[in-house]
């Protein structure tokens, strides 16, 4: 069996592919000077196009891992979410709060796809 691997580097690929699944690394936002909803929206923006590149989509979604630096925000991160998730379509989730790589980051999400039958 194949495993591909996109947007690499020595520590990590972004993207790895496997018997029709879409794994993803955990996205962290690129401006995190916005709130917990702004962050989330980033990125979920970062998913969509890791998804497309990967040549899926989030109406493909398996699974997600969520991480929140704080339980009190998570309200913000569940509108985002909730916006952006595909109605009658969400994926198993798990959300927890904890500490990230870095201090001004709100936000972490992981997710899995698989791949649309050709």
């Amino acid at each position: 069996m194949t495993v591909t691997y996109h947007d690499s580097n020595a520590r990590m690929s972004q993207i790895t592919v496997h018997n029709g699944t879409v794994y993803l690394a955990g996205q962290v936002p690129t401006d995190p000077s916005a709130d917990m909803r702004g962050q989330t929206e980033q990125v979920l923006s970062r998913i969509d196009d890791l998804l497309a590149k990967a040549g899926t989509s989030k109406e493909h979604l398996v699974a997600a891992q969520i991480w929140v630096t704080s339980m009190a925000e998570f309200d913000q991160m569940n509108a985002a979410w909730d916006g952006w998730v595909v109605p009658g379509r969400p994926p198993v989730r798990a959300a927890v709060e904890a500490k990230l790589a870095k201090p001004e980051w709100k936000v972490e999400i992981m997710v899995t796809a698989a791949l649309p039958e050709a």
